[in-house]
């Protein structure tokens, strides 16, 4: 007879203090090291994720002035980035409902998008704020986290099973938001997305467990599935995602310049509680078992070659280490320009902000960052081809930390199985 348990199984040994949990990370070093524990020794595995995604939204409700001094809003701008108006009115309240895209970018610097935006709100920084008004008064004032009195994340589309890797056979640097930097051309570099064996959905392939109503942690608060999101299908499976923004840790949310512009990254970690074998089975898939094609920056749908993630990951370094001895400081720092979360600055990497891309190591003249980010062999056009790894617009380290806290969460009774 298969075997099997249910949530209620898990929950009591949970209370009991004898469930056995591990992250992903835990677990697949075990079948790594031909240590896997069997189907009744595991009750439950943390994934995670980290990336950057698109599909971010956040619908705000925050006070701007006193009541009876517009009559309500037609246009507003956080910090230059624009958010849209609505749904409700709020006639004469002083306050105003929007909609801001994590993609959306500032009217005076391209690269300060809706991500860095939210981040700076969830460290507490000031917000210059500016509504034009339906009746044709500019209101200018200042908000923090304390002035919003509803802010929640709409994930449409997160936490993706399937991505794709680029690099740039062409001539020419082109521009994407699949590099952090225009990708120059030849096949100099490759950019990827993407954690691999980590990812919850590579992990829940068929979701028997992740499903609408399935509790997860949404940069390290308690959310939900709405569901699957947009431009979803079984074979290429991404969820619809929601947690309350104020509640958010920032450390796992921010912006990520690309060659379009800034972008918007979040962590998700999802708990799979290992109820049938079915279910274990799935959590055996390992790094080289995923694979991931390589295409044409100019598009996915100009495929060169096919790699897998233990080639992408290996062992290469997560963070980079800068040696102050090997700057020369420059007039015009490259990697204070072009580090896609502003982690560099000042000769001095703040590492709550540091995604561990991997672009300083790939772009500073004199090599004062020391991280291996490897490379690939690829087969294009007949011919065989090294291209080093450039840039990463996942972060397995993030991922993990959300895994673990998942886990002590559990383990702690703050985070329960319905």
């Amino acid at each position: 007879m298969t075997n099997k348990r249910s949530i209620a199984e898990i929950n009591q040994k949970i209370e009991d203090g004898e469930a056995k949990i591990f992250t992903a990370e835990e677990f697949k070093k075990l079948i790594k090291d031909d240590d896997a524990p069997s189907f009744e020794e595991v009750d439950v595995v943390t994934c995670g994720t980290c990336g950057v995604m698109s599909g971010t939204a956040a619908i705000l409700n925050f006070i701007v002035s006193e009541p009876g001094e517009f009559i309500r809003a037609s246009e507003v701008y956080l910090n230059g980035v624009p958010a849209y108006a609505g749904p409700c009115p709020n006639e004469w309240l002083g306050s105003v409902d929007v909609i801001l895209h994590g993609t959306a970018h500032s009217i005076y610097d391209e690269n300060y998008g809706g991500g860095f935006l939210l981040k700076d709100i969830l460290d507490g920084k000031e917000i210059d704020v500016r509504v034009e008004s339906a009746d044709g008064k500019t209101i200018e004032n200042k908000i923090t986290m304390k002035d919003i009195t509803r802010a929640q994340i709409i994930g449409s589309r997160m936490s993706f099973k399937n991505y794709t890797a680029f690099t740039n056979p062409n001539e020419e640097s082109v521009s994407s938001i699949f590099g952090a930097i225009p990708l120059e051309g030849n096949l100099r570099g490759l950019t990827f997305s993407g954690c691999g064996a980590l990812n919850p959905l590579q992990n829940d392939c068929a979701q028997n467990i992740i499903k609408e109503g399935t509790k997860v942690l949404l940069n390290g608060t308690q959310g939900y599935i709405l569901g699957n999101g947009t431009r979803s299908s079984p074979e290429k499976p991404n969820l619809m995602l929601s947690a309350d923004l104020t509640k958010m840790d920032p450390y796992y949310m921010g912006g990520f310049k690309t060659g379009q512009g800034g972008e918007v990254y979040d962590t998700v970690a999802i708990p799979i509680p290992v109820l049938t074998e079915e279910i274990y089975n799935n959590l055996l898939i390992m790094d080289e078992d995923v694979k991931i094609p390589v295409a044409d920056i100019k598009g996915r749908h100009l495929p060169l070659d096919e790699t897998d993630y233990g080639k992408l990951w290996a062992e290469n370094d997560l963070r980079p280490k800068y040696d102050s001895d090997k700057c020369l400081k420059c007039d015009s720092c490259i990697v204070e320009e072009i580090c896609p979360t502003n982690a560099f600055a000042s000769e001095r990497i703040d590492f709550t902000y540091c995604f561990g891309c991997g672009m300083c190591a790939n772009y500073c003249p004199n090599n004062a960052f020391d991280m291996n980010t490897g490379d690939v062999n690829l087969k294009i056009n007949g011919n065989e081809v090294n291209i080093p790894i450039i840039c990463r617009q996942s972060d397995r380290l993030r991922a993990n930390k959300l895994s673990l806290k998942l886990k002590e969460m559990i383990e702690n009774k703050e985070f329960k199985f319905d």
